[in-house]
């Protein structure tokens, strides 16, 4: 030992026990390795499915938020276009969202999100981005009841925005026609003249859009024709409408031109 250590005499004997020893080394820490190999692969895997989870999970939050993101963004289209219907006036609005919808034959009714609490009235107009759409029949706490131009009860003055003739634009139960009646067979009327709100009775605002003419049928002998007229409102596409005061832009502007007489 002590020769082995000073010259290394051993040294050809020790590798040559080591080659010798080396499959049996082998042979005896294989199952080891391959527990721990494993091991360390069940865990890689169980990691890799764990984070395609996560980021499947985030994949849909992400998506789900985008999808958010294109409904608002259309969302605030409508409302500006909405806002839009009513830039040449000085009326006082509001925007409601509506809640229920009945298209029915015999009642054409919606329902919206604003109600007493928002000051709502009874026969207050209601528009959106295309024209009138009708006015409140009915006024809860939080909701309120719509009255559609379509409904065979209601009927609205109407004017050509052409000639300036006068009539009264009524529903008959189709969410796409009105009718006009006892229209003179003389009056100057064509298909696509644009009709507007009259704003005679004092019920709905002046100027707004309320139907564009589709037929004009005359009858010789009859004293009144035959007219329909397409909504330009858009019953079924919007979510979103508007409440108007008429009656507080006429007082602001009465306390305006009272305030400029003192002066």
């Amino acid at each position: 030992m002590a020769a082995d250590h000073r010259k290394g005499y051993l040294a050809l004997a020790r590798t040559a026990i080591a080659t010798a020893l080396y499959p049996v080394q082998h042979a005896v820490s294989w199952p080891a390795g391959r527990l721990r190999d494993l091991s360390e692969s069940f865990v890689s895997r169980q990691s890799l499915l764990e984070e395609n989870q996560r980021l499947r999970r985030e994949q849909l939050l992400a998506d789900v938020k985008l999808q958010r993101f294109a409904a608002l963004e259309a969302e605030n289209r409508r409302i500006r276009a909405l806002l839009g219907s009513s830039a040449n006036t000085a009326n006082k609005t509001l925007v409601a969202e509506l809640l229920e919808i009945q298209l029915q034959p015999f009642r054409q009714q919606v329902t919206i999100n604003k109600g007493l609490r928002e000051g709502v009235y009874q026969g207050q107009s209601v528009v959106d981005s295309g024209g009138i759409m009708g006015q409140v029949i009915h006024v809860n706490p939080f909701s309120s009841v719509v009255l559609l131009l379509t409904d065979p009860l209601h009927s609205i003055p109407v004017q050509a925005n052409r000639t300036g003739l006068r009539s009264i634009a009524t529903g008959i139960g189709k969410d796409n026609e009105l009718i006009l009646e006892h229209f003179p067979v003389t009056g100057d009327l064509r298909e696509g003249d644009l009709l507007l709100s009259s704003g005679l009775g004092g019920r709905f605002p002046r100027g707004y859009p309320v139907a564009t003419v589709t037929s004009v049928l005359r009858v010789a002998g009859e004293s009144f024709s035959s007219v329909t007229a397409t909504p330009t409102s858009r019953f079924g596409w919007n979510r979103e409408v508007l409440l108007i005061w008429p009656h507080e832009a006429g007082r602001q502007e009465a306390t305006d031109a009272a305030g400029s007489a003192v002066r």
